[in-house]
């Protein structure tokens, strides 16, 4: 296998065994500040999908690819730097996703 070939399910497993510590942004747990925050949903639907759905697809990523910059500017700022590490990381998935085509992930 190569670089270029590997599936999205092998970099998950080479992912994990380089950082233990990974969460995967879209295995939401309840009262998850990261991916799930409780602030953000109403009723059936979270903030995030309302978001999408109101937009085009590149308008989206141009969102997403804000949020990346928002949070990695201020980790050094607001007292918890590894909770808005994770917080880049899960808009930086789901922008990776976004431009792979993928579907979004839905709550159930």
């Amino acid at each position: 296998m190569t670089i270029n070939k590997a599936t999205p399910q092998e970099w998950d497993r080479v992912r994990i065994k380089v950082n233990p510590d990974y969460v995967d942004p879209y295995d939401i747990q309840p009262n998850d500040p990261i991916n799930s925050p409780s602030h953000y949903n109403s009723g059936d639907i979270e903030c995030i999908d309302a978001i999408e759905a109101s937009m085009s697809p590149e308008a989206f990523k141009g969102y997403l690819k804000g949020n990346v910059e928002k949070y990695v500017w201020r980790m050094s700022y607001k007292g918890k730097p590894v909770e808005d590490l994770r917080k880049a990381r899960f808009y930086l998935d789901r922008l990776i996703s976004a431009e792979l085509g993928e579907p979004s992930v839905k709550k159930s």
